[in-house]
């Protein structure tokens, strides 16, 4: 029997990120994703005798911005190197990288885990190009290569060996796609390819300080298979020690159909590659006012957002994190509370805030969701639904009809008023006593049993006149001046 619980796992992440710019990191070809192959290329892409790169500006500040976002010390004397090694869809024979000057060294990026807070420290951030992609399985004895992604700007984000389980790994996954989307560098979009992941695994037995022998498991294509690729290399090599095996430094690849890791190649070692500085590329030299210019256009972040939230606005924890999980949403809620109107006496803002955030949660999420669109695509403007929740308040209609009738017929025609539609739809609540008191009647006449029931002690029934009142007057009855006139007529 394994005791599997004798050893720990140390885990480092390689994310490469594809950065959000609208041409490729050394030339003026298009970096948007695109199926039809060999689309977005040119003499540079392709390596031409002759062609020189030209350094992309923004790719440089997205590094620099994402950077700021993860609390890295950034490197201002800068230059890129070549990185050489040859595969069939890297025309040039080598990928110009960074090497010993890293844009972005130190830094970490905060995860949440069953223990507590965890800081997950990084070892660096670099730029470099990506490769072409090959593909094997559209013929039986060639390999086809697309060069659309060739030369794309990447950051790749280096953790220090500082996670311990595939549980880990996928909080800071998480994490950090949230943070690139945050602000926007990276649209975090793994099925594209636009965010992969390299998992390096090893294991040692608890209380060893020394590390083990490190496996990469290459390419990983989702959150969930960086935890399932993870827990498998860690379980398979525990059983490869106990049954008296030696692990080997090698790089693996994972068959997401099986849950299984295989082997690809032995790892090379950086030596292996012989970095030079790129003759083609002077350094790049960052300035402090540029870094200060950067930095004003991070958005205030999630987590300080979160605190915010529950501090400020009085939400709770959960509210907070699910109206602050995309930067659009809170963008959206926080236009919506800025349109509420002010409290009224004696009602703290908290209430408002709140009733606001149920909006979120409840319609608003369920309708984004039915709808596969995203809170940019919704019709309903922040200041319309601030109008409804006015409505409310102000008695003139109730939540239910508001979220099941208002609400669709404002996202049909969002540019009338909320009072105006729902006068149209005759869906405001009435206050006439006269006419709330014939719907009592009716009700009550209609119940003489329950009426009995409900004067022989079982006062529970309340709910239920209330209820059919409501129902009758397809939700227009004032639901205080109906509680008070069936008082009234129960009681007399």
């Amino acid at each position: 029997m394994i005791n599997y619980d004798k050893y720990e796992a140390v885990i480092g992440l390689e994310v490469h990120a594809q950065l959000l710019t609208q041409s490729k990191l050394f030339c003026g070809d298009s970096a948007a994703f695109v199926n039809e192959p060999n689309t977005h290329i040119s003499p540079i892409t392709m390596a031409h005798p002759g062609t020189l790169p030209k350094l992309n500006d923004k790719a440089i500040e997205y590094a620099i911005k994402l950077g700021l976002a993860c609390n890295c010390e950034i490197e201002k004397v800068n230059y890129f190197a070549r990185k050489n090694y040859f595969y069939p869809d890297l025309p040039k024979g080598y990928q110009v990288s960074q090497h010993t000057t890293p844009i972005c060294k130190g830094g970490y990026v905060t995860i949440k885990t069953e223990d507590g807070e965890k800081k997950v420290q990084l070892n660096r951030i670099h730029i470099e190009e990506d490769a072409g992609k090959s593909i094997h399985d559209q013929d039986e004895h060639y390999t086809y290569v697309d060069l659309n992604r060739a030369g794309v700007p990447l950051c790749e984000i280096v953790t220090e060996p500082d996670l311990c389980s595939g549980d880990e790994a996928y909080a800071y996954l998480t994490e950090l796609r949230r943070l690139v989307r945050w602000i926007e560098v990276c649209d975090g979009n793994m099925e594209e390819g636009s965010m992969r992941c390299d998992a390096n695994v090893s294991i040692r037995l608890k209380g060893e300080t020394k590390l083990g022998t490190k496996v990469e498991v290459k390419n990983l294509n989702s959150i969930r298979n960086v935890k399932r690729a993870i827990d498998h290399e860690i379980k398979r090599m525990i059983e490869e020690v106990e049954n008296g095996g030696t692990i080997i430094q090698q790089t693996r690849s994972f068959d997401a159909n099986n849950g299984t890791t295989f082997a690809l190649r032995t790892k090379e070692e950086a030596n292996d590659y012989r970095y030079f500085a790129d003759p083609d590329l002077t350094p790049f030299h960052i300035s402090d006012e540029w870094l200060k210019q950067i930095q004003s256009t991070i958005p205030e972040l999630y987590e300080s957002k979160v605190k915010r939230y529950i501090v400020e606005l009085q939400l709770t924890e959960y509210d907070a994190k699910v109206i602050a999980d995309e930067r659009e949403t809170a963008d959206y809620f926080e236009k919506l509370i800025s349109a509420l109107p002010p409290s009224p006496p004696g009602e703290g803002p908290g209430v408002r805030y709140k009733a606001a955030a149920n909006w979120m949660i409840g319609p608003i999420k369920s309708y984004l969701n039915e709808n596969n669109i995203s809170i940019t695509k919704l019709s309903l403007t922040p200041s319309s639904l601030a109008e409804i929740i006015a409505l409310i308040d102000e008695g003139k209609i109730n939540f239910s009809v508001a979220s099941s009738k208002l609400f669709p017929a404002l996202i049909k025609q969002p540019n009338v008023t909320a009072a105006a539609l729902a006068t149209q739809l005759n869906l405001l609540q009435t206050s006439d006593s006269g006419e709330v008191a014939s719907w009592v009647e009716e009700v009550l006449n209609k119940m003489p049993d329950k009426v009995a029931e409900y004067r022989k002690g079982k006062k529970g029934l309340i709910g239920l006149f209330v209820g059919e009142v409501k129902k009758l007057s397809k939700g227009k009855a004032d639901p205080k001046l109906t509680n008070d006139l069936l008082l009234e007529k129960l009681n007399a």
